[in-house]
């Protein structure tokens, strides 16, 4: 495996409009060691855009990674530039993202036809900073068959200096599919990744896509470098308490869910007094309490009232309230059962 300083036996995806500052914080509560990734910033927001809005983040999301979506390499060598004065640990170039708009500014997956670009684009981005340089993309878009084609990809990044990509093991389908289905539809093909990792052993190889659990995630590393999870990670959080122990034999981390909540309290303050509105924070964190007694009651107090204007810390505390006396009635009714049954236990035996 490469030698760098970023261990990403587990790693968070790059969700456009999920993994933002707030969700990372939120998430940073239940894994210390879990690689984060932003959303995807393309290179022409950065260089002419509000820099501040698109870089900013808390050194306690760290480690994390700024992916970028471009083409160009003097200007993705100015976006590692900026990468690495704002403090990131990791630069990640899209090449798999397959909707329209990314086409259209010629990034994304339609790159992977394109690997002597990316390889131009990735030896630059190298030589502007000493930060590492990733690559997220596909098995193959479109018409591309077999492993040959990935195979020539991926050879010419590394040759460029590429030495870690993220797989997602599907293809992208940049014609008929939206990028819902293609995260859904086309089929998985986990072996075409091993097989990247058989081939270039000395590249580092994170595998992405249909896994939806922490025992997925293990799996794989027997014969990859590591795993990436998305939207089961967004859609039930917690899964992250389990990772510092199960994946980098950590401490384990103790924090009931209602701990974690709670800890977002001084955040949560300080975000609403520089003018951030509470729906933007708590949007992420509905997923906290999924499969648990109240799970829909916080969901439903949070989503009818933290949009508001005036909605503060006590829309959350109101929420986490349904939650805890959810649970303790459902341990109250269970202790009543149990009475009830020994008693008719009792009665019987007279």
């Amino acid at each position: 495996m490469p030698n760098n300083t970023l261990d990403r036996r587990f790693c968070v995806a790059p969700m456009l409009d999920w993994s933002d500052r707030h969700c990372r914080f939120f998430w940073r509560k239940m894994s210390r060691r879990a690689v984060l990734y932003t959303e995807m910033v393309t290179t022409g927001a950065l260089l002419h855009g509000d820099q501040h809005r698109h870089l900013q983040f808390s050194t306690e999301e760290q480690p994390l990674a700024l992916q970028l979506g471009g083409s160009d390499p003097g200007d993705l060598a100015k976006a590692v530039k900026l990468a690495k004065q704002w403090g990131y640990d990791e630069v990640n170039l899209n090449c798999g993202c397959p909707s329209d708009r990314v086409q259209n500014g010629f990034f994304g997956a339609c790159l992977m036809a394109r690997p002597r670009l990316v390889a131009d684009c990735v030896a630059a981005m190298i030589d502007a900073s000493d930060l590492p340089v990733t690559v997220k993309h596909r098995i193959g878009i479109d018409d591309q068959e077999g492993y040959e084609p990935l195979h020539d990809f991926v050879d010419q990044i590394h040759q460029a200096g590429c030495n870690t990509i993220i797989v997602h093991a599907r293809k992208a389908w940049l014609q008929g599919l939206s990028p819902k289905e293609n995260r859904e539809i086309p089929p998985l093909n986990y072996d075409m990744v091993y097989q990247l990792k058989n081939d270039f052993p000395k590249l580092e190889v994170i595998i992405n896509g249909g896994i939806d659990s922490i025992d997925d995630a293990l799996s794989h590393l027997s014969h990859v470098d590591g795993s990436m999870l998305g939207r089961s990670i967004y859609q039930n959080p917690y899964q992250l308490v389990e990772v510092d122990e199960r994946i980098y034999a950590d401490e384990a981390n103790q924090r009931s869910r209602q701990d974690v909540v709670e800890s977002l309290y001084p955040y949560i303050e300080k975000e609403l007094a520089s003018g951030t509105r509470l729906h933007h924070i708590t949007r992420h964190i509905l997923g906290i309490f999924n499969g648990q007694a109240g799970a829909r009651q916080f969901r439903r107090h949070l989503s009818q009232h933290a949009h508001r204007n005036d909605a503060g810390l006590e829309v959350l505390q109101e929420a986490l309230a349904l939650t805890t006396t959810a649970q303790q009635r459902l341990q109250d009714y269970a202790q009543q059962r149990a009475a009830q049954t020994l008693q008719e236990s009792e009665i019987k035996i007279r």
